[in-house]
C-alpha cells in the first residue's frame, strides 16, 4: 500500500449508526480522531438525527436521509471553521446521533402517598402509578440542555427526572381537578390527559415530546380502603332485618345438611335455635307494630328522690335517702329529735316533724314498761 492509500484510508468516508439497543437515546459516532472526508457519505436512518458538534458547540443537523458532505450543506460548520471559499480537505468534527423514535412503556409511580383535600372524605392520602411514552422532539435542544457530550446517553440516564416530574405535577394536577375520590377509578383515561397535558411544557423544555400517559391505578391506604369496604357493604345489605334472617336461613340449611347420618338431635337443636334466632333477629329490626291498647301519651318522667342532709356529731352529714334514713332509725342511729334538712326547707327541723319522715318511726316499738 502506498503511502497516499494508506493516508487516504484513515479518512471516514461513511458515517451511519445502526442502533440494535432498546434504550439508545444518544450515541457517538467512534471517529478516533480520524478526520472526516469531505465529500464522505453521511446515513441518518428514520427515526434518528445526527448532529455535528464542532469544539464543543451544536453546528449542523441532518433529519433522515442520505447526504454527501459538502460546505453547502453545512452551512454552521461553514461558517464556524471560516470556509468561505469552499473547503475540500478532510475535516474534524465530533457526530453524534440521536434516536427520535418512541421510547415506550416507561413506569411512573408515587413512592409516597400524596395528601389531597376531597369534599366528602377531607384529606386524604393516595398512591398513584401508571406508564408514559416520549420521544426527542428536537435533538438540539436535548443535545444543549440534557445529553452534552456524553458519548452515550440512555434512557435510564433520565427517566428518574421524567418520572418526579409527573409525580409532582401530576398530583397537583389531580388535587386541583376537585374530581371525587370515589369517582377517580371512573376517570383513569380523563386523569392521563389531564397530566399529560400540565407536564408537556416540562418535557418540552429538555427537547421531549410526551407522546402517552397512562394511568393504571389509584389506591388509598389500607385502612382507608377497609372503612370503605365496611360502607359499601353496608350499602349492599340495605335492609340489616332481611339479612340477619338470611343469615339465620343459612344456619337453617347448614344444620339440616349435617343432619344426614349425624346426630338427628342435635340437628333438630340447630334447626331450633336457628328459627328462633331468625324470629328474634326479625322482631329486632322491624317496626313496631300498632298496639290499641297501649297507651301512645308518654308519660312524664318520675320526681326525683327526696335527699336529706342530717346533723351528725355536730356537723351536716349526707345527702341521703328515705331508704338510708329507714336504715339509720332502724339501727338506733337516728330518732325523731335528729335535725334534717333537705332542698325547698326553710330550716332544720326535727325528723318527728316532718310529714314526709313520720312514717319511719311508726314501726317502732313503744317503749318497755
Amino acid at each position: 500500500m502506498s503511502f497516499l492509500s494508506k493516508l487516504l484510508s484513515e479518512f471516514i468516508d461513511v458515517i451511519e449508526w445502526v442502533d440494535t439497543t432498546p434504550n439508545t437515546l444518544v450515541w457517538k459516532f467512534p471517529r478516533n480522531d480520524n478526520a472526516i472526508k469531505m465529500g464522505a457519505k453521511l446515513i441518518v436512518r428514520e427515526s434518528q438525527a445526527a448532529i455535528f458538534i464542532n469544539e464543543g458547540r451544536v453546528a449542523d443537523v441532518f433529519m433522515p436521509g442520505t447526504y454527501e458532505l459538502q460546505t453547502q450543506n453545512m452551512p454552521i460548520l461553514t461558517t464556524l471553521n471560516s470556509w468561505k471559499y469552499g473547503f475540500n480537505s478532510p475535516f474534524k468534527a465530533d457526530v453524534y446521533f440521536v434516536s427520535t423514535r418512541q421510547f415506550t412503556n416507561q413506569k411512573w409511580g408515587t413512592k409516597n402517598p400524596v395528601m389531597i383535600r376531597d369534599a366528602e372524605f377531607g384529606p386524604v392520602r393516595l398512591r398513584a402509578f401508571g406508564s408514559f411514552n416520549f420521544k426527542v422532539q428536537d435533538a438540539k435542544v436535548f443535545m444543549d440542555q440534557i445529553s452534552a457530550t456524553n458519548p452515550q446517553f440512555i434512557v435510564e440516564d433520565i427517566n428518574e427526572q421524567l418520572r418526579n416530574t409527573i409525580v409532582a405535577r401530576g398530583m397537583d394536577a389531580v388535587a386541583q381537578s376537585k374530581i371525587a375520590i370515589l369517582d377517580l377509578a371512573a376517570n383513569y383515561n380523563e386523569m392521563g390527559t389531564l397530566i399529560a397535558n400540565t407536564i408537556q411544557a416540562d418535557f418540552a423544555e429538555l427537547g421531549l415530546n410526551l407522546t402517552k400517559l397512562l394511568v393504571e391505578n389509584i389506591s388509598l391506604p389500607p385502612e382507608v380502603e377497609q372503612a370503605l369496604d365496611k360502607r359499601s357493604s353496608m350499602g349492599i345489605v340495605g335492609n340489616l332485618g332481611a339479612f340477619a334472617q338470611f343469615q339465620a336461613a343459612n344456619a337453617m340449611e347448614k344444620a339440616a345438611e349435617n343432619s344426614i347420618g349425624g346426630n338427628l338431635g342435635a340437628a333438630g337443636m340447630g334447626i331450633g335455635v336457628g328459627a328462633a334466632m331468625m324470629n328474634q333477629v326479625g322482631n329486632v329490626f322491624q317496626p313496631n307494630q300498632f298496639n290499641p291498647n297501649e297507651d301512645k301519651t308518654d308519660a312524664p318522667p318520675p320526681p326525683p328522690a327526696a335527699q336529706y342532709h342530717i346533723i351528725k356529731n355536730g356537723n351536716s352529714d349526707g345527702p341521703h335517702s328515705l331508704s338510708d334514713l329507714n336504715l339509720m332509725v332502724s339501727s338506733k342511729t337516728m330518732n325523731k329529735e335528729t335535725m334534717v334538712w333537705k332542698k325547698g326547707m326553710a330550716g332544720w327541723a326535727a325528723a318527728g316533724s316532718v310529714a314526709e319522715l313520720t312514717d319511719l318511726f311508726d314501726n317502732e316499738p313503744p317503749p318497755v314498761a
